[in-house]
């Protein structure tokens, strides 16, 4: 991975190789294999992965057609 430091500006070139990292997902998989995880729980945790997206890809479809309730908005203080 590639970030462009412009103008010797280090502080924002970390700032965006962290939000790059993070949208990867390169942390959760560096916590993920510092320990060993059995290939039974792997299954497991990889099948409730799943779940979970498909019940969200679920609840922003009703949510389009208008079957349940938008998400309510936070205030911008």
């Amino acid at each position: 991975m590639q970030v462009l430091v412009r103008d010797n500006n280090v502080d924002q070139a970390l700032r965006v190789l962290k939000r790059r990292m993070q949208r990867e997902g390169i942390f959760r998989e560096m916590k993920a294999r510092s320990f060993y995880e059995k290939p039974s729980e792997r299954r497991v945790r990889e099948k409730a992965e799943a779940v979970r997206r498909m019940r969200k890809l679920a609840r922003k479809k009703a949510q389009r057609e208008g079957l349940l309730p938008a998400p309510k908005k936070k205030d911008a203080r």
